[in-house]
């Protein structure tokens, strides 16, 4: 992750034309969008601060100098958080397994009383740690080895993703803004830069994406799934944090109950014989 804040302020001001901001735009530009000295200008800084604050020399940098930039650079919620994450990144301390991290047997009881519901929890990279039978009936976690239990090398280095999402593009965006957004609070995640590493070199479209310095979280919204045995099933979704595991977060699926893919999920239910399963 070493000089994502400098990217990342760059790839915002590229999308900013002068004119927008009430600058003149004096004919052909090296560099697409606002200048660094324009950005400092309108953020009410000195140019060194801000060419300090881009190079990653600024930790000390205030809220109220991050709020201008954000302001200048027409930063929406996710990105403003994300800036005040990379530029004074969190101190953290290493999980006791760092590729997998051990999930509460509780929470897997949680999950286990969702019958309904498919319903699995996430790590911050991404990685399937816990499910319920439906999910595992859904998306397929057991009896595959850990690493491809990853949804973003699910999601890039499966071939089968493709047919699984209809609409595949949009998935695959949000995979690679969530997994941005989440590598923030973690910038000395050795299983972070791996991941990013493996699947850079193996996708063409995960590096044209993850060059595009998306942020967004994925804590709601819809996902049709294409599934061989249920069909096409439209699935709402909501995210619930853990409060003892703040990385970890629960993914739920919540189709209506009176709804074709309602129906069509307990179909697959009755399919597939109950196996509770996690990497634990």
């Amino acid at each position: 992750m070493d000089g994502e804040l400098g990217d990342f302020l760059r790839s915002r001001r590229a999308r900013i034309q002068p004119e927008e901001v009430g600058l003149p735009s004096y004919g052909r530009r090296r560099v697409p969008g606002l200048r660094r000295e324009e950005v400092a200008q309108l953020a009410g800084v000195s140019v060194d601060y801000y060419i300090r604050l881009e190079q990653g020399r600024g930790p000390s940098v205030s809220d109220a100098v991050l709020d201008a930039v954000a302001r200048v650079l027409r930063l929406d919620a996710a990105e403003h958080e994300y800036l005040r994450v990379v530029a004074r990144p969190p101190r953290r301390t290493a999980d006791p397994d760092p590729a997998f991290p051990w999930v509460r047997p509780a929470v897997q009881l949680l999950l286990d009383g969702m019958d309904r519901n498919p319903a699995y929890v996430l790590d911050h990279r991404m990685n399937a740690l816990a499910w319920n039978p439906l999910a595992d009936a859904l998306l397929g976690f057991s009896g595959v080895p850990r690493a491809d239990r990853n949804l973003v090398r699910r999601a890039f280095l499966d071939p089968d993703s493709r047919a699984l999402y209809p609409d595949w593009e949009e998935v695959a965006e949000q995979t690679v803004a969530h997994l941005r957004l989440k590598a923030g609070h973690h910038p000395d995640d050795p299983a972070v830069a791996e991941l990013v590493a493996e699947v850079s070199a193996r996708s063409p479209e995960f590096r044209r994406m993850w060059a595009s310095h998306l942020v967004k979280p994925c804590d709601n919204g819809v996902k049709r799934l294409r599934h061989p045995v249920a069909g096409l099933l439209t699935l709402p979704y909501e995210t619930l944090t853990i409060p003892s595991a703040e990385d970890q977060t629960i993914v739920a699926y919540a189709p209506d109950p009176d709804s074709e893919t309602a129906d069509r999920l307990t179909m697959l239910a009755s399919w597939k014989a109950p196996t509770t399963a996690t990497i634990n």
